[in-house]
This record gives C-alpha cells, structure tokens and sequence, in this order.
C-alpha cells in the first residue's frame, strides 16, 4: 500500500506533521492577536485538562504537537496510499484533506466542545471561531503537502 520505503514513510510524516504543526500553531495565534476570533487552540485545548489557564499552554503545546504528529501520519497515510505523484498534486491533495478534517473539527468544536468546556472565555464558538479554525487546519494540509511534495522530489 505505500510506495515509499517505511522508513521514509516516518521521516515524512514527522517532519510535515512537526512543520504543519508549527504553522498551524502561529496562524492561530496571529489569529487571536489580531481580534478576529479567539481560535487560540493551545490554550484551549489545555485547560480542557487543567480546568484553568494555569499550565494550559504547556499542556496545550503537548497535546496539539502529539496530536498533529498523528494526523501527520495519517494525511501521509492517505496521500501514498492513493499514490499521489508530483508536487502540485500533493499540494492540493493536502488541501483537500484539510479542508475535510477542517469541516469535521469546526463543527464539532461549534456543536459540542466549546459548551462543555470548563472555562468561560472557551465557551463561545462562533462562526469566527469554526472559520479560524477550518482555514488553520487548510493551512495545515497545504504545509503537510508541500513538505510531501518536496521530499519525494
């Protein structure tokens, strides 16, 4: 099913996921300091645990960065699983994932996360928000098939 050796199978998918990641990461941020939206993920992904902003950030960096290393793996998964060749087209096919999971993330969070979340300022999650998020995770997806379409050349 893959078409690249596995050990450059791992080498992709932690070095798109690690730089996907990372960009993802600094779009929301900018994101939230410009006041459009409050989309900033890492923080609200880590007082889901903490159930303060106590620690939530370095919580929230090692819960998003796992979790973008295994969606790494998977957009690789699925990119050489459908033996995706040439740069554009990893390009796009990185997209398109990311606009799918993007979809899947923003109305889950709308719908369901973001009123069960135990702080206030996480609490409301509106179309702003679902946007941020959504055009984050297209980020993602371009940056994990550009880095693709650039190690397999």
């Amino acid at each position: 099913m893959l078409n690249v050796p596995l050990y450059d199978f791992f080498l992709m998918s932690i070095v798109s996921g690690l730089i996907a990641t990372t960009g993802m990461t600094l779009l929301l941020s900018a994101i939230t300091k410009s006041g459009i939206a409050n989309a900033d993920m890492v923080r609200a992904v880590g007082s889901l645990f903490t159930k303060s902003l106590d620690n939530a950030a370095k919580t929230g960096i090692i819960i998003h960065f796992s979790a973008g290393l295994v969606f790494g793996f998977l957009y690789t998964f699925a990119i050489q699983a459908f033996e995706v060749q040439g740069f554009l087209s990893n390009v796009g096919s990185g997209i398109l994932i990311g606009f799918i999971h993007g979809a899947v993330v923003s109305f889950l969070l709308v719908a369901t996360v973001a009123e069960h979340h135990p702080l206030k300022e996480f609490q409301e999650a509106g179309f702003s928000v679902a946007v941020a998020h959504w055009a984050a995770h297209l980020f993602y997806g371009l940056l994990i098939g550009t880095v693709l379409g650039l190690m397999k050349t």
